[in-house]
């Protein structure tokens, strides 16, 4: 088995650079130091960063599809196994100032009993909440107690941005009750959130499902056991996303009701008062004729006698549409 020094992480300029005492703290990080099972290094690098890039590229710590999978693009959530490490692409919430939450951030970990190399561009919380406790004394103490904090912490704010988005919906029903339509868009970008969610969210499940399953070296049993209870957590996290994308489906066609019954009955009162002014329409366009012998054309009280007579006629013939029970 390679030995692992602290010196081979020289140049890394990695975000984070510590190593774990085994109690749940930190110990200097030092060039000289050595990586062992009750005492493993981590390395939270930015893939962005050019220093970071060139050390992965290089070190020859990694294979060439860990490497990838540390300094690629957008991944899905997936697991791939390395001898006896794991290569580990995962997905959180977007929790920076001036992001949308549903910007998932993709986060990448390769991982086996001596060393933890997690990749990110954007801060993830779980991770910066995972360095808090170890400084404080209260962290993890191995690799395998690592990964199942670190998907614990991601899991939650999957959950807690759903409950988010649940509560949103809740909202949107309760105005559809009182017939009040949401902003143009606004259901769109919730349904969008919900189907991004999904889509991500489902393979993680999977991810998370398979570490439980696996037989890694540096998991032992109850590390797999809260990994089996993480990923039964996201799955009914994923089942509540499921019934509220099915729930948008119905806002969405009662929003469509409810635009097209109030424009039917805009079209209706158009035709109820196209209907009532009809006669006095025909009878005034009648009138209007340039040609002798109209009635009336010599009287000097013509105009307000017909005007008046057209009064009643139409109040007539409003009497009769609301009796027909047509207003």
């Amino acid at each position: 088995m390679e030995t692992i020094y602290g010196s081979t992480f020289k140049d890394s300029n990695a975000v984070y650079a510590c190593q774990l005492n085994g109690k749940g703290g930190v110990i200097e990080f030092s060039e000289s130091a050595l990586a062992t099972a009750g005492q493993p290094f981590w390395q939270h690098l930015d893939y962005k960063n050019q220093s970071c890039r060139q050390w992965i590229k290089h070190t020859a710590l990694l294979s060439a599809p860990v490497k990838e999978g540390l300094a690629g693009e957008n991944i899905r959530p997936k697991l791939i196994r390395s001898g006896e490490g794991a290569m580990i692409m995962l997905r959180t919430i977007n929790r920076n100032e001036h992001a949308r939450p549903d910007h998932l951030i993709s986060f990448r970990i390769y991982i086996n009993d001596r060393m933890i190399i997690s990749s990110r561009h954007r801060k993830v919380d779980a991770i910066d909440q995972v360095m808090a406790d170890l400084n404080n004394g209260t962290g993890v103490k191995n690799t395998g107690h690592w990964l199942v904090e670190v998907a614990g912490a991601i899991t939650d704010e999957v959950n807690d941005f759903i409950e988010e988005l649940h509560d949103s919906l809740i909202a949107f029903e309760d105005n559809i009750l009182e017939q009040k339509t949401p902003g143009r868009g606004e259901l769109v970008l919730l349904r969008k959130q919900l189907i991004v969610l999904r889509r991500y969210m489902a393979p993680q499940r999977d991810v998370f499902l398979r570490l439980a399953s696996e037989k890694l070296p540096w998991m032992n049993d109850e590390e797999r056991h809260l990994m089996q209870d993480i990923s039964d957590r996201l799955g009914r996290g994923l089942d509540d996303l499921d019934g509220c994308i099915a729930r948008t489906a119905v806002l969405a066609d009662e929003i469509t009701s409810i635009m097209a019954d109030a424009m039917n009955r805009r079209i209706y009162m158009m035709s109820m008062l196209t209907m009532i002014f009809l006669p006095s329409t025909f009878l005034t366009g009648l009138f209007g004729v340039n040609l002798g012998g109209i009635p009336g054309n010599e009287a000097k009280f013509g105009f307000g006698l017909f005007s008046m007579l057209l009064s009643l006629l139409i109040a007539a013939f409003v009497w009769w549409l609301k009796r027909s029970k047509w207003l």
